[in-house]
């Protein structure tokens, strides 16, 4: 008898799908993002946080819209083979819904490397999941090593300063 008792506790649990945790992740990401560099608030251009440990962070504000701010992160280190920075992510910062998507990923391959150039749906949304699991990670990092605003500067700011 406890046996069917678990079965129906498990059975009336709802479950979260692929795309719901793939909102999660977006909502989580919004916050870490907030919390480390306001993007909203920062004007369009390039900024770098450095904390001292010779790997600075660039923040790369490419558009401020009303409802959206789109931003690039990334290092100052390049792939030897394709010359673009590496790792870099490119992020959509959706206000309203208060979500964070990143929309690419370059850790060493684009992603027509990793999927292919017409993934079926379930690969798009499996590959979303990876590249927005990554963000929140790094996020998590960078807040540890602690990047923030107040290590954030204007890209010409910082080197007029040094």
């Amino acid at each position: 008898m406890p046996r069917a008792l678990s079965s129906d506790r498990i059975a009336r649990l709802p479950r979260l799908s692929r795309f719901g945790w793939l909102m999660g992740l977006y909502a989580e990401n919004f916050v870490l993002l907030t919390r480390l560099f306001e993007p909203a608030d920062l004007a369009p251009g390039r900024h770098v946080s450095s904390i001292g440990d010779g790997l600075d962070l660039h923040v790369e504000v490419i558009e401020q819209h009303a409802y959206t701010t789109e931003l690039r992160l990334t290092y100052g280190l390049a792939d030897p083979v394709t010359g673009e920075p590496d790792p870099s992510a490119f992020l959509r910062l959706y206000r309203d819904a208060r979500q964070v998507e990143a929309t690419h990923c370059y850790i060493g391959r684009r992603w027509q490397d990793v999927i292919g150039m017409y993934p079926p749906p379930a690969e798009v949304v499996g590959h979303r999941m990876r590249m927005n699991t990554f963000l929140g990670k790094w996020l998590h990092y960078l807040a540890e090593r602690g990047h923030g605003v107040a290590t954030l500067r204007r890209e010409g700011a910082a080197a007029r300063m040094a």
